[in-house]
């Protein structure tokens, strides 16, 4: 039998949002109809959808946008007429990439005292995901990098477009992975997977990261003439490459690589599955009890807070300290140098550094990429 469409409140509700006015640039917060397995709407139940809306920069999140995931995850929370909550980005190129290396080099670079201040507010941004009542999907439409894998790899959930991409940035841009990926990868992927992926920063694949346990499900994102694909980008088929290892989710190579970027360059980028399995996964979570659910959700994550409180202080003190070295030449290096040459030369810091160099002279100069250097 039905539920009735509306049903009364029986109590005269307190507030517990910290404010009303949740709202922050770059974060948009909605409330959409919460649906059974069979497509019918439950009336008077919703789903919480918080997105990054950030596109033209890959959803990198400002200060400001943390301060609104915040919010929004807060008053998705404490909403009681919300049964999940989707954390999206906009757009179909970026889930996200991690911190807004913008902001970062032009305002955080060289000022350690006011990035501990922003490292309060990530810190809290992935603690208020990780603290939420209600079960968090992370729906991946595209790149989930950095910090972006971060505050991704928080979620109780992941489901994500097939052509997605996924991996850590910090050893190659001046920072480490210590926002929650030194943290997660372990619990999720064990120790050796995680130091691959933490150290090399070497991307990999939606159907590696399913492999790895990263995801829950993937599915299809390119419409070729009407029908779905499989990425065309990567081995989408168990085989073994010539080492002996499975290679389903590596990159191709050669003709089979050139046939690949053919195809893509036919379709069209169409999300409607990956919008499909996120509300089926949803319709599946409303069938269950609310309070049972959250009590299974604080223990299943106790892995992951357990490592992300005992680390999250110390690592933001040195994040913070951070900003004074590598971090400032990496950002400056990422964010002033061209599109094919964002990375300091690694080799001569190195060389530098071995020599006696300090970084209070012309180092950070003398390490930006060839092309700014002249």
């Amino acid at each position: 039998m039905n539920a009735p469409e509306k049903i009364p409140p029986m109590l005269d509700f307190k507030n517990h949002d910290i404010t009303p006015d949740i709202e922050r640039p770059g974060v948009r917060y909605e409330k959409r109809p919460a649906k059974r397995p069979d497509g019918s709407v439950a009336p008077g139940l919703y789903n919480a959808w918080i997105t990054l809306d950030n596109p033209s920069q890959f959803n990198s999140y400002t200060t400001d946008m943390v301060k609104g995931v915040i919010l929004a995850f807060r008053a998705a929370s404490n909403a009681r007429d919300v049964s999940c909550v989707v954390f999206t980005g906009a757009g179909d190129k970026a889930f996200c990439t991690g911190g807004n290396t913008k902001e970062y080099a032009e305002y955080y670079a060289g000022q350690p005292q006011e990035y501990r201040q922003y490292m309060r507010l990530f810190n809290d941004m992935v603690s208020t995901i990780l603290a939420c009542d209600k079960p968090v999907i992370c729906r991946v439409n595209g790149l989930r990098i950095g910090g972006g894998q971060e505050i991704g790899m928080a979620c109780d959930f992941s489901v994500a477009s097939d052509l997605a991409r996924f991996g850590q940035a910090g050893p190659k841009h001046g920072s480490a992975p210590i926002g929650g990926a030194t943290d997660f990868l372990p619990v999720v992927v064990g120790a050796e997977r995680a130091m691959a992926a933490c150290v090399l920063c070497e991307p990999f694949s939606a159907h590696e990261a399913y492999q790895m346990g990263v995801l829950t499900d993937i599915v299809p994102a390119l419409n070729v003439d009407g029908k779905f694909v499989a990425n065309p980008l990567v081995e989408t088929q168990r085989m073994v490459d010539e080492f002996g290892r499975f290679a389903l989710g590596k990159p191709k190579t050669g003709a089979a690589l050139a046939e690949g970027k053919a195809l893509m360059a036919k379709g069209k980028v169409d999300l409607s599955l990956l919008d499909a399995k996120v509300e089926e996964l949803c319709a599946k979570i409303l069938l269950t009890f609310p309070d049972c659910t959250t009590k299974t959700l604080e223990e299943l994550r106790k892995p992951k807070l357990d490592a992300w409180n005992r680390n999250k202080e110390n690592s933001r003190a040195w994040l913070a300290l951070n900003m004074m070295t590598e971090a400032r030449a990496g950002f400056t290096a990422f964010n002033e140098g061209p599109k094919d040459d964002r990375e300091v030369d690694f080799v001569l810091l190195r060389q530098k550094l071995a020599a006696g160099q300090s970084w209070l002279d012309a180092l950070h100069d003398q390490i930006q990429p060839k092309s700014k250097r002249g």
